[in-house]
């Protein structure tokens, strides 16, 4: 009994009251933290709660004051757009009217020329370098220099057409750029945070493409803008260039058909064309066609026929090659064989090149031939060159103010 009450293992009373206080304490220590956690828990969240709604209602603003900056420029962009639309479709009527000025005075010019043509084809006495012959030559002179004039209009309008549908593609793009980012930033401002299926991105806050800045945002739109009215007013200039070109133009040509026609009435020649010899060339070029054509017929035959030598000899060296050990020998069968299928190849290639030359020859020689009928067309009605041909062309010459 005695050792029982002894027990090492037993603790003293007042250790027990001592672990109890400590637990207290140290539960009533814990508690105080706890309670200032949560008091400080609570503020923190109501002071986070503040903060946020502050910044989401200066992004809200500041979203909203993009959205009102975006139309503001879209608007612009919107109506230069319509303004270079407008002046580009008036400026293809205006090359329209130069295109038909441009094709009749060059048809003009080709009456002109195949007047003169027709002139030098006199013969004997009535070859002469007469009043008529002189209106001629000032009167294609004249037509040269208008041509000339009209195709250098004709191109710096088409260049303009060029820049106003530069200018246009850089509004359009330029817009379809700002309706999508007017329909991102719409769809932004529509958020809240009760919004159904919003969620967390993690790769939201990475400055991801080439960002720029409000600065350059603004200047790029300005250029296109700047642009824009640029190629408006060049436009508006060219229009007023043009029709004092076209009126000009349209008088000199109209007073000078005037005194060649006039020239005409007082001397009317009958001429002879040399027809007989272009027909004999035509028939000379005629005959090379068909025996180049003979020819190019020939050729193509014996290419053909190089096809079957060629396959044998490469058939043997491809079965040649599969020989076993040391049969594999490269004896003069083989060196033979190899020297076949490259001479047969050289030669073929000649045959080849000369097929190529004779083929060019042919199409140069049908462009001669389309060149002599074409010529003989004109030299069948020289028979009547002023008093037919001559001017009854002339007669259906028209110059109109385009």
């Amino acid at each position: 009994m005695a050792r029982l009450l002894q027990d090492p293992s037993k603790l003293h009373p007042s250790e027990w009251h001592t672990a109890n206080r400590m637990q207290r304490a140290t539960t009533e220590s814990q508690k105080s933290r706890s309670e200032c956690m949560i008091a400080e828990s609570w503020r923190l969240v109501d002071e986070i709660e503040k903060t946020t709604q502050k910044t989401q209602s200066d992004v809200n603003k500041k979203l909203e004051q993009r959205r009102e900056e975006i139309k503001f420029w879209k608007q612009e962009l919107d109506n230069k757009l319509e303004q270079i639309i407008h002046e580009t479709e008036s400026l293809l009527t205006f090359k329209n009217r130069l295109e038909r000025a441009l094709e009749g005075c060059k048809e003009q010019f080709v009456v002109a020329q195949k007047c003169l043509l027709y002139r030098q084809r006199r013969v004997g006495i009535d070859l002469v370098h007469d009043e008529v012959e002189q209106e001629l030559a000032k009167e294609a002179e004249v037509f040269q220099a208008i041509i000339a004039l009209l195709g250098r209009t004709l191109e710096q309008t088409n260049e303009q057409i060029r820049q106003n549908r530069s200018a246009k593609y850089n509004l359009e793009m330029d817009l379809k750029d700002k309706f999508t980012a007017l329909t991102i930033d719409d769809y932004c401002a529509s958020l809240t945070n009760d919004t159904p299926h919003i969620i967390y991105s993690d790769n939201a806050m990475k400055l991801e493409g080439n960002f720029v800045s409000p600065e350059d945002w603004i200047d790029f739109s300005n250029i296109n803008v700047e642009k824009a009215d640029k190629q408006r007013n060049n436009s508006l200039a060219l229009k007023a260039v043009i029709d004092g070109i076209l009126s000009q133009t349209a008088d000199d040509m109209r007073r000078q058909c005037e005194m060649v026609n006039t020239a005409f009435r007082n001397r009317v020649k009958e001429v002879k064309d040399a027809k007989h010899k272009l027909e004999t060339l035509l028939a000379m070029v005629m005959d090379e066609i068909a025996a180049q054509e003979k020819n190019i017929a020939a050729l193509k035959k014996a290419i053909a026929d190089k096809e079957g030598p060629v396959k044998v000899a490469q058939t043997r060296l491809e079965a040649r090659n599969h020989r076993p050990n040391v049969e594999l020998c490269f004896d003069t069968v083989h060196s033979s064989l190899m020297s076949e299928v490259q001479e047969i190849t050289k030669n073929i290639q000649r045959l080849k090149d000369a097929l190529a030359q004779a083929q060019t020859e042919l199409k140069a020689l049908s462009h001669r031939q389309l060149s002599l009928e074409e010529e003989i067309k004109v030299k069948e009605n020289t028979l009547y060159i002023d008093d037919v041909l001559c001017m009854q062309m002339r007669e259906s010459v028209c110059i109109n103010n385009y």
